[in-house]
């Protein structure tokens, strides 16, 4: 098989090797992924549209918002510091 000049075949195995266990391992990962859904009907439920139409009055409207990792609670203090006005 193919080994690059310069390279010792073992070396070159060990590193294929490597590569293969990754390309498993990401595979795997992903198998691991499939078929995950949820079922829209249940969640249809659980948002209550079924029953009435204050969802569609609610901030989200029905969605369920996803978290963040920053915290915005400080957001008014994050503000520019100079608006380009010129002070005398």
């Amino acid at each position: 098989s193919y080994v690059p000049a310069g390279l010792p075949a073992a070396e070159y195995q060990k590193i294929r090797d490597g590569e293969d266990k990754k390309k498993k391992a990401n595979y795997d990962r992903n198998v691991k992924k499939a078929g995950v859904f949820e079922d829209y009907t249940e969640f249809y439920l659980k948002r209550g549209t079924d029953k009435n139409q204050k969802w569609k009055k609610s901030a989200t409207l029905g969605h369920r918002m996803a978290k963040t990792k920053y915290d915005f609670d400080q957001v008014a203090n994050d503000g520019k510091k100079y608006d380009g006005g010129y002070k005398r």
